[in-house]
């Protein structure tokens, strides 16, 4: 398995010094001195390596899941890229992950009224109904691959596609429910139980497939 990786700086000892709390200024680094004080600030020097104390460049992951959410964590680490492969850390791109997240859940439900916004008997259009069988196909191979990150890819094509259309089609949003659950647990189970169903959806199937509506036109 990959490591996460992160920068990492170092002084003029080359010994590490915190990530943190390095500034970043006409494209040099510099470690600010006691009290902010810049006459007393020390020019550092950017590598690239593995997250670790070692390096002082540890991510807390109690910080991203207090601002984000645990599935915002969860999700991004699996998107960040194949398992078996190193892989940078970026905390601003958490932030994207959090909007595909919001963008699922107000796909379900109404942010002013708190209320479902799933209809009941609408059907879908042929260009959806292909991308939603075709999104299954590929999601359920990649999962059984654990290829999450393409995963991830292929779920945020398809709900920038309801969220474009506006397309709150109970056929078109339970298997997406279905599908985000592997990455994020909490909001599928929650947005699953607000759809109306008593049990949880891990003891229920996963979508599949409608081999003819995988054939290209």
């Amino acid at each position: 398995q990959g490591y996460i990786q992160a920068f990492a700086y170092t002084d003029a000892r080359g010994s590490y010094v915190p990530a943190a709390e390095v500034i970043e200024r006409d494209g040099n680094f510099f470690l600010p001195g006691p009290d902010g004080e810049a006459s007393q600030e020390m020019e550092v020097f950017q590598e690239f390596g593995k997250i670790g104390k070692s390096l002082k460049n540890s991510i807390s992951p109690d910080e991203i899941c207090e601002n984000y959410g645990a599935d915002t964590l969860r999700v991004y680490e699996m998107s960040m890229g194949p398992l078996d492969a190193s892989r940078p850390w970026a905390t601003k791109d958490v932030v994207g992950t959090y909007r595909f997240l919001q963008r699922v859940w107000r796909l379900v439900i109404d942010e002013k009224t708190g209320a479902e916004r799933v209809s009941e008997h609408k059907q879908l259009d042929d260009d959806t109904l292909r991308l939603l069988h075709r999104t299954i196909a590929g999601v359920s191979d990649d999962y059984a691959a654990l290829r999450n990150n393409t995963a991830a890819a292929k779920l945020i094509e398809y709900t920038n596609h309801l969220t474009k259309e506006g397309i709150t089609a109970r056929a078109a949003l339970e298997p997406l429910v279905l599908m985000v659950a592997p990455l994020a647990p909490h909001l599928a189970e929650e947005l699953w139980l607000r759809l109306g169903h008593d049990a949880s959806l891990a003891r229920g199937p996963f979508p599949e497939a409608d081999p003819a509506l995988l054939v290209e036109e």
